[in-house]
């Protein structure tokens, strides 16, 4: 009987002990920088195929290799669209980034054309630019649709081959735009500077597969399978391999961005249990002007609070096809953090902090490195 007990008591501590650890794993989980990887097209759908390669082929490889170098990089993790050759309906992608509340989703494929001597890499990230190749471009990415059962259920009868459906597309994702393009040009400059690829930009289109996605998305196009030297390159595994280290080291550096990005609340216990935080000493920088940047939209809306959720001391700055919006203006690096949290719970969660010097924008860890008064 008393043996028994004792193993009914070793159970208990057993199961405890098991919890806790359960409940650990899950919270270092949930605090990780998830990253959701879509090797594009799969299964009935090949993509491109030109000089006896296959994108879905070379996608997959990519993605795989890219998720491999990734794993043991602390705090973040990796989510696969697809790890074999399935095929993946385009709102289901999305929809596994979303579930996941991912923070960053890229795509990869590869670039095809009847021309054969077209090279070099592309990023897309959303946008309505629909002049000449970009909406040849987009027609054919989207045109996978027609693979799927309900297509039209699924994606409220909207025509690939019709521009004007493309311009009627509504953009969901204009707030992260901006991050998008952040991580889209770093993507392409390294593969100029770290592959040492060709680069044919960074460019903008309603693509349906980062249209419903609730985070920075991208698509990449590694190269031109249509190119023999380059369809080779991609097909190799060094090709691949280089391509997927300049991906990864992208990925690491619009992290260690966000990162800057992110407060930390120092809380401390009193007699009660209570928590409060601790005042933080005033961190001002001489010439710096600090803001926080709560969206990025083609549409040019007035800065009243009413159109964003009650916040006021809103400014906003045209840059190319795009505004920005900013609110507050402060030249304390902590006040700005508390502006950021404030736009957070606002609803503008990727809100982040940006600097200024002298009326021009500046890296956010330039501004951070001059003395503070």
């Amino acid at each position: 009987m008393q043996t028994k007990r004792k193993y009914i008591i070793v159970s208990i501590v057993l199961t405890f002990i098991t919890s806790l650890t359960c409940l650990s794993t899950l919270h270092a989980q949930e605090d990780k920088f998830i990253v959701v990887l879509d090797a594009g097209h799969g299964g009935r759908d090949p993509g491109a195929i030109s000089n006896g390669y296959k994108e879905k082929e070379i996608a997959l490889d990519v993605v795989i290799e890219l998720g491999k170098l990734m794993k043991d990089v602390d705090d973040i993790k990796v989510i696969y669209t697809r790890k074999t050759d399935k095929f993946i309906e385009l709102w289901k992608r999305a929809d596994i980034a979303n579930k996941a509340d991912a923070d960053l989703f890229i795509s990869i494929h590869c670039n095809s054309v009847a021309n054969s001597k077209p090279y070099g890499t592309e990023t897309w990230v959303l946008g309505e630019n629909n002049a000449g190749r970009n909406f040849e471009f987009a027609k054919r990415e989207n045109e996978v649709i027609f693979l799927e059962d309900n297509y039209e259920e699924n994606y409220a009868g909207f025509d690939p081959s019709s521009p004007e459906s493309e311009i009627a597309l509504t953009i969901e994702q204009e707030v992260y735009v901006e991050q998008s393009v952040d991580l889209a040009s770093k993507i392409e400059n390294n593969f100029v500077n770290k592959a040492k690829r060709k680069s044919r930009g960074l460019k903008q289109h309603s693509l349906l597969v980062i249209r419903n996605t609730y985070m920075p998305s991208v698509l990449v196009e590694l190269g031109f399978i249509s190119n023999k030297k380059e369809g080779a390159f991609l097909n190799s595994r060094a090709g691949q391999v280089k391509m997927a280290n300049a991906l990864m080291d992208a990925i690491i550096s619009y992290k260690k961005e966000i990162d800057q990005n992110v407060g930390s609340s120092i809380i401390v216990s009193d007699e009660d249990n209570t928590e409060e935080p601790v005042e933080e000493i005033s961190k001002v920088y001489d010439d710096i002007t600090f803001k926080v940047q709560i969206a990025a939209s083609s549409r040019d809306l007035a800065t009243k609070s009413y159109n964003f959720n009650g916040l006021s001391e809103l400014s906003k700055e045209k840059v190319g096809q795009l505004f920005k919006y900013y609110y507050g203006n402060t030249s304390d690096y902590n006040k700005a953090m508390q502006l950021q949290e404030e736009a957070k719970s606002k609803g503008y969660p990727s809100s982040f902090v940006v600097a200024y010097k002298d009326g021009k924008q500046i890296e956010l860890s330039e501004a951070l490195k001059t003395t503070t008064n």
